[in-house]
């Protein structure tokens, strides 16, 4: 079995606020545990970065909104 993709890496962000919390702080280290194309992994990095001075908070807030308009269905 293989590492998990992008529908598991957005179920999880959506529902567990620890992870998104840490996808935000830590992208590199958390997205080394999926299997990612590098455009999924490019999105990912750009909407973390888009909001950088932001509050974690915001930031990770922002994140779920990429992550449902891009991936969830």
């Amino acid at each position: 079995m293989g590492q998990p993709g992008i529908r598991e890496l957005v179920g999880r962000a959506m529902i567990d606020k620890y992870f998104l919390g840490e996808l935000v702080r830590d992208p590199d280290r958390v997205l080394a545990e999926y299997d990612l194309t590098s455009e999924e992994r490019a999105a990912i990095m750009q909407a973390v970065g888009r909001t950088g001075g932001a509050p974690e908070r915001e930031r990770a807030r922002a994140l779920q909104v990429v992550l449902m308009k891009r991936w969830a269905t």
